[in-house]
């Protein structure tokens, strides 16, 4: 008969505490746990909380979570290039033009041209811009990375490997994404 999956700890393996719990002295089966229903449980769990987490957002901020990652970036030194940001979340060059030209329409970015170079763009943050990121929910990544961080290098190494191949099982190698736990085009806006 097949285990069931509810309310047990989610910072436990579900296979991992089902084994604790059992009083079997032999390990635990297909039959007994169906690993495929629970991976696609967690796996429904991850996209849930990335949408609540962006709805949240959206309702708080008025801003997508790749929008609030821009802004955050441009604030750390109060500037950036469009160069640096496309580097520094991994994305396209234009993907960052489209994500500038909504937070600028929304009064939060800047354009000017840097006096070095005429041809570098230099972005700036507005008060408007600094207020929302000031009162922006935590970050679900800045959770995710607290943690992760806080694990072994063994478990590091293997959360990566894990979710690597999930991605290539999901054909979703090639999707331009970000580091920002967000659902949908990393480009759109609400």
């Amino acid at each position: 008969m097949k285990q069931t999956v509810s309310k047990i700890n989610q910072n436990t393996s579900r296979i991992a505490h089902l084994g604790k719990k059992s009083n079997l002295s032999r390990p635990l089966t297909e039959i007994d746990v169906d690993r495929t229903d629970i991976s696609l449980i967690a796996l429904r769990r991850i996209l849930r909380a990335t949408e609540m987490y962006s709805r949240d957002l959206a309702r708080e901020a008025g801003l997508t979570a790749v929008q609030l990652r821009v802004l955050q970036i441009v604030s750390e030194k109060g500037y950036a290039t469009p160069t640096e940001l496309s580097q520094r979340m991994g994305v396209t060059q234009a993907t960052v033009s489209v994500l500038i030209k909504k937070l600028e329409s929304k009064g939060l970015l800047t354009r000017q041209q840097s006096e070095q170079d005429r041809r570098q763009t230099r972005l700036g943050i507005t008060p408007d811009g600094i207020a929302k990121v000031r009162a922006a929910p935590d970050a679900l990544q800045q959770r995710y990375v607290k943690q992760f961080e806080a694990l072994d290098d063994w478990e590091q190494a293997m959360i990566v490997a894990v979710l690597e191949r999930v991605s290539t099982m999901l054909d979703a190698t090639d999707i331009d994404a970000s580091p920002v736990l967000a659902v949908g085009d990393i480009d759109r806006s609400h």
